[in-house]
């Protein structure tokens, strides 16, 4: 069953566009004392909960495997969401969790392996 999880992540990564929308260095549009660490956007022709493309962390590495995801809780915004962490390192999913754990979001990594 986690094999096919990864499997159909994948299916979603190969069939999509990654579009950067939010790229590394950039401020959040609503919260300006978020600055995004990593490259930040979205899947086309994808939807979740919120209506909007499956988010997307987009790592150092040149690839589009599929490294993690990030099951994320926003109590501000009273969400939970999945996003899914391509072309990266550790130090980058760390920076990533690093992002995701605060005042008032929290996030666990799950490692694809």
């Amino acid at each position: 069953m986690e094999n096919l999880f990864w499997s159909r992540l994948d299916q979603l990564i190969a069939s999509s566009e990654i579009i950067i929308d939010r790229p590394k260095g950039s401020r959040h549009p609503r919260y300006p004392d978020f600055t995004y660490p990593l490259d930040y956007g979205y899947l086309t022709g994808t939807t979740t909960v919120d209506g909007h493309g499956v988010d997307v962390w987009q790592g150092s590495v040149e690839h589009r495997r599929l490294t993690a995801i990030a099951c994320t809780v926003d109590i501000e915004k009273k969400d939970a969401e999945i996003k899914l962490i391509i072309g990266c390192t550790e130090e980058d999913i760390g920076i990533i969790e690093d992002f995701h754990n605060g005042p008032f979001q929290s996030a666990i990594i799950i490692r694809r392996e």
